[in-house]
């Protein structure tokens, strides 16, 4: 027998073989081509063998990446011989709490706040585009995540990340970016298939003034664009509102706790002052060390059998994946909603306000209470969910809402909709509004409620 008979020639699986040509290359004889024909169980492209000059070198079955494409007829055999049916189901592992010794506090700008939040809450994998004003918070992480362990990438764009964050949270690894309002813009359509396949991802907005390229200033240009406006098709995500450097910490921790509870983004939107401002912060008594979810397509044995995906080609399939959203953000809107209440218990006029101008909103506030005017400030903490719920008690005794935004109405906006779908009618609502990265000043925001407490005689 000669040599060339002893040996074994190449057994193609055709399900296992994804058509990448690697052993097209490796092949001497031409024994192999591209195939022409889809696999109905990969929906690949397998290649096609012809072994009649074949010399059973092998060296098709070294190039090929995958364990069981190109084998040798008794792994061939013994594969076939294995039990067959849908692999055993990965068990979920549980993320850890671990404590954190007694530190002082740190005072740091709010992107920097974002960042050390992050990394408490276990994201070692960072991917972004730098620009202004959020750059400084991916600065950190690049000089941070090398000495954890973990890996910071600089993507050619915005487009870029978001694929990216794509592929990270699929493999149900925390993963993050900070960008700005034109780049967010540019990850709307990845957003959009972050939600359709249900993958994890904390994504911080430092807004900036537009349209177009605007300037750095700090207007709340962005807050459509994360209520209603999350890319094509049913999209919704929770949209956390941090007001101080202290909240930009906690609530970004809080933005993947909850992106991985729904299996959904997570946006944490702040205007360009909040982002650049220095606070001073505290650190959680824990950290957070990341589990694996069940459903994570991690690469390993146990996981093998699982997908991500946003498309389905069936209307029917699409029609119900759409439903199930649906009811998840449901389940979302009534969960999620949260606010604070600054003097709200005996307001007869309510301040609406988030971000920075609720601190400016907060100190107009304190002033009219020294004049006597029964004024209060509820700050939305979630833009979406609005949190409606803790609103509409004090609805009954506040006379008028007085909405305060760095943008032409469209927090006011989310308010009315609110209302309207609450099935909520009679309130008096005007407001306060600054563009081009001006904010209401405190004295605008008093000088409005004046003239409210004037009309609506609410003076104590």
């Amino acid at each position: 027998m000669s040599d060339v008979q002893s040996r074994a020639r190449p057994v193609l699986r055709p399900a296992y073989c994804k058509g990448c040509g690697r052993c097209i290359e490796a092949c001497a004889k031409g024994c192999i081509t591209a195939g022409m024909d889809f696999h109905p169980a990969s929906g690949l492209i397998p290649v096609v063998l012809d072994l009649e000059r074949c010399n059973a070198c092998g060296l098709c079955i070294d190039a090929c990446p995958e364990p069981y494409g190109l084998v040798t007829p008794d792994v061939a055999a013994a594969a076939d011989a294995a039990p067959q049916g849908p692999p055993p189901s990965p068990a979920d592992v549980p993320a850890e709490r671990v404590p954190l010794g007694a530190s002082p506090p740190l005072v740091v700008k709010g992107t920097h706040a974002a960042a050390i939040g992050a990394l408490l809450a276990g994201c070692r994998h960072f991917f972004g585009y730098p620009i202004t004003p959020s750059t400084e918070g991916a600065e950190l992480m690049a000089a941070l995540l090398p000495d954890l362990g973990g890996s910071y990438l600089q993507a050619p764009s915005e487009v870029a990340t978001v694929n990216m964050l794509y592929g990270c949270g699929g493999a149900g690894r925390p993963t993050m970016t900070f960008t700005s309002s034109p780049g967010f813009s540019l990850m709307l359509e990845g957003i959009s298939f972050l939600i359709g396949a249900e993958v994890p991802a904390v994504i911080v907005n430092v807004m900036r003034a537009g349209p177009g390229l605007g300037n750095i200033g700090p207007e709340q240009s962005d807050v459509k664009l994360v209520c209603r406006g999350l890319g094509h098709g049913s999209t919704h995500a929770i949209v956390l509102a941090p007001a101080s450097p202290q909240e930009m910490l906690d609530l970004t921790m809080r933005a993947f706790e909850l992106a991985f509870r729904y299996r959904n983004p997570v946006i944490v939107i702040v205007d360009g002052h909040l982002g650049q401002m220095t606070g001073r912060v505290t650190l959680p008594d824990a950290l957070v060390r990341p589990g694996l979810p069940s459903w994570a397509v991690s690469g390993d044995a146990a996981h093998r059998g699982n997908a991500i995906t946003s498309i389905d080609l069936s209307e029917r399939d699409q029609e119900l994946h759409d439903q199930r959203l649906l009811a998840k953000y449901a389940a979302i809107a009534r969960a999620e909603q949260r606010a604070e209440r600054f003097r709200c218990e005996d307001a007869d006029v309510l301040l609406v306000a988030a971000n920075m101008p609720a601190r400016l909103a907060k100190g107009a506030v304190e002033a009219l209470r020294g004049e006597g005017i029964r004024a209060g400030l509820f700050r939305p903490q979630t833009l979406w969910p609005f949190p409606i719920d803790p609103l509409r008690p004090l609805l009954g005794r506040a006379r008028h809402v007085v909405v305060v935004e760095a943008s032409e109405g469209q927090l006011e906006d989310e308010l009315r909709l609110a209302l309207s779908h609450a099935g909520i009618e009679g309130t008096r609502i005007s407001h306060v509004r600054r563009l081009g990265g001006i904010l209401p000043s405190q004295r605008e925001i008093a000088e409005a409620v004046r003239r409210v407490a004037a009309r609506e005689e609410v003076r104590a």
